[in-house]
């Protein structure tokens, strides 16, 4: 196996890999996770995989989950296919920096994404290293949010477009989820800014050390955490992965957010990801 980081802060390729003889190899799978604690990110070319082999690769790492929007294999659950064609020009969820389903109140482990049909051009994918980002924050913003929670919620972003009975119905089904500002990898022991575009708002920050005035809470706390997301899209903790068929991408969902770019002309991109169930966060 030959591992080639792609940049100073993010992702490495590994070559000489397939993950059909690593889904049958513990051995193999133990060194490809230390990978990913490591790289954050890991990616996979030419993968002649079946659907099979992608769930059992991805069950070695944990128990799959399925989406409640996006819909699954039928004879593979937990591989949620995420197809886009012409025909959906606005179905516009991927592209934001996030973290996958932080409105689960145990967010996913992480997932492993497969190409099975992309554009000739466009379609990349983008990860950001979000323990980087919380590192480089300044001192007085990091002594700020230490103590800071805030709530993710599938009401208002997947359930936005829906007609209220069926959102207020996913909104029971999933209540939003409350996770603290600064999570710690409960294998690195970083530190990880975890605020995303499932973040809706701040909910004890409300105190006499952050508000004078009543009129300080609302765009005191929108401003900060507006600033906190935006440190996503700061391109030195990032790497941006060109799709072929068959690639397959691995990722720390609990130290990273990508962005699916949405810039390619009406045509097919079919991706399969394979949801890993986490921990729940502290």
């Amino acid at each position: 196996m030959q591992v080639e980081p792609l940049t100073c802060a993010i992702g490495a390729q590994l070559r000489n890999v397939h993950l059909g003889a690593a889904s049958r190899d513990p051995e193999l799978v133990a060194q490809i996770r230390a990978l990913l604690l490591r790289h954050k990110v890991l990616f996979f070319r030419d993968q002649d995989i079946t659907r099979a082999e992608h769930v059992a690769f991805a069950r070695h790492f944990g128990e799959l989950e399925d989406h409640p929007v996006v819909g699954s294999d039928p004879e593979h659950p937990g591989l949620v296919r995420i197809y886009k064609n012409p025909e959906t020009p606005n179905d516009r969820y991927e592209n934001a920096w996030h973290c996958d389903a932080t409105w689960r109140e145990k967010p996913p482990f992480g997932c492993v994404l497969r190409c099975v049909e992309c554009p000739p051009v466009g379609g990349d994918t983008m990860w950001t290293n979000m323990a980087l980002a919380y590192d480089r924050l300044p001192q007085y913003i990091k002594d700020q949010i230490a103590p800071l929670r805030a709530r993710h919620s599938i009401e208002a972003s997947f359930g936005a477009a829906m007609p209220i009975e069926k959102r207020l119905a996913l909104h029971a089904q999933f209540p939003d989820a409350e996770h603290p500002v600064v999570r710690t990898h409960p294998e690195t022991g970083e530190k990880v800014l975890f605020v995303n575009g499932f973040t809706t708002h701040f909910t004890n920050f409300h105190t006499p050390a952050n508000v004078r005035y009543g009129q300080d809470c609302n765009p005191g706390a929108a401003m900060l955490l507006a600033y906190l997301v935006s440190q996503a899209a700061i391109p030195e903790y990032q790497v941006r992965w060109r799709w072929q068929p068959g690639d397959v991408a691995m990722w720390d969902n609990r130290s990273t957010q990508h962005y699916a770019v949405m810039d390619y002309p009406p045509c097919h991109r079919k991706m399969e990801r394979a949801g890993i169930v986490g921990e729940a966060t502290f």
